[in-house]
């Protein structure tokens, strides 16, 4: 086991990562710090994985809540259906929330903790790829409007972060594609010598490979453990951890929560941040074909919906998070392994990668 620390001062926190921990009640008693559980998983997750989370909680009074699977639930309806189990089972503040299950579970579980009763604990146990490696390390919980995604939330970091790497080998190949997306993110941001290895190896860890997946999540969460520990609340260098994601979050929006996963839309949303870098002269066009190769590798879509046009991502960019003075911030890449928060977007620059579709990343 590999125990990771994000450090926040008092509200720093371990991040567990390796083989066989689900059932490993000292992992996750001593961040329990009342008498009562309420595990909230979905209907996927749970009928694999809750029972090992209750033996390990042992005679702790412990109510489940099992919520239906998908994007498309992340939402102010499905938070009240936590809030509903709470209040009905007399949940007071020394209550300890635990997230079993994926990124929806995991930002819709802190966020019914940062607000039941202003605050109680929880603990953050992630199941796919993508949660691992990215969503349920720093706090940033919350819910999707239909304008915007994760406009509703807070930040709240939980108590522990517990990624056993066993639970990768359940996951659908499309969802393991979806989280390696999240995986490339970190190497096109900050770390070349990561980049580097991911395209040495992206064949293997498609196939599962049970060693190289752990490495994959602990320089993942390393990595975002750094910029979260020096900027928790985004009011800078941890936008970068949103590269891909304003063209994705569009996709998102646009074709309908769920219809796109996450890390597919990032995945384009990358590949248009590298286009858009090229176009800006930051990245080579050899360099933004070398990113787009890497995640068409991965098997991970690399075109724009040919449903959305160039109008449709910039009205439903409007709504982004990191939009500031009426601007959309964009993530960028200045040369691979090093990235940067551009506003002032020449618009002809950003129409024509929006409407370069099928031809991103060519000269």
């Amino acid at each position: 086991m590999i125990t990771l620390e994000l450090d926040l001062g008092e509200r720093s926190y371990p991040i567990f990562i390796g083989s066989g921990l689900l059932g490993q009640a000292n992992l996750l008693r001593p961040y329990i710090k009342g008498k009562r559980v309420l595990i909230v998983s979905n209907e996927v997750v749970a009928p694999l994985y809750l029972s090992k989370v209750q033996d390990a909680l042992g005679d702790l009074q412990c109510d489940v809540i099992v919520l239906p699977d998908g994007e498309h639930t992340k939402t102010l309806q499905t938070l009240s259906l936590i809030y509903d189990k709470l209040l009905e089972g007399r949940h007071e503040r020394s209550s300890t929330l635990i997230a079993l299950g994926g990124g929806v579970v995991g930002d819709i579980t802190g966020f019914a903790a940062a607000t039941y009763q202003r605050g109680v604990n929880f603990i953050q146990i992630p199941t796919t790829l993508l949660s691992q490696v990215d969503s349920s390390v720093g706090g940033k919980t919350g819910v999707n409007h239909p304008l915007g995604k994760n406009m509703i939330g807070a930040f709240y970091q939980p108590q522990c972060v517990l990624a056993d790497t066993d639970v990768l080998a359940s996951l659908p190949p499309r969802e393991l594609r979806a989280g390696i997306a999240e995986v490339i993110k970190y190497g096109l941001i900050d770390n070349l010598p990561f980049l580097q290895w991911l395209e040495n190896n992206i064949e293997a860890l498609l196939a599962g490979d049970k060693d190289l997946l752990a490495e994959a999540v602990r320089v993942s969460c390393a990595d975002k453990a750094r910029i979260v520990a020096a900027d928790e609340k985004e009011g800078g260098v941890r936008a970068l951890l949103n590269l891909g994601h304003t063209f994705g979050h569009a996709i998102e929006n646009g074709m309908g929560y769920g219809v796109w996963l996450h890390g597919e839309a990032v995945a384009i949303g990358m590949v248009m941040a590298a286009d858009l870098s090229a176009r800006l002269g930051y990245i080579t066009w050899a360099e933004a074909a070398r990113a787009k190769a890497l995640i068409e590798r991965a098997g991970l879509p690399v075109v724009p919906p040919a449903q959305m046009s160039a109008q449709d991502f910039l009205e439903l960019m409007a709504f982004d998070k990191k939009v500031q003075g009426g601007k959309i911030r964009f993530i960028l890449m200045k040369g691979l392994g090093t990235s940067v928060i551009e506003s002032n977007i020449e618009a002809s620059l950003l129409e024509q990668t929006l409407e370069a579709k099928e031809q991103l990343c060519q000269n």
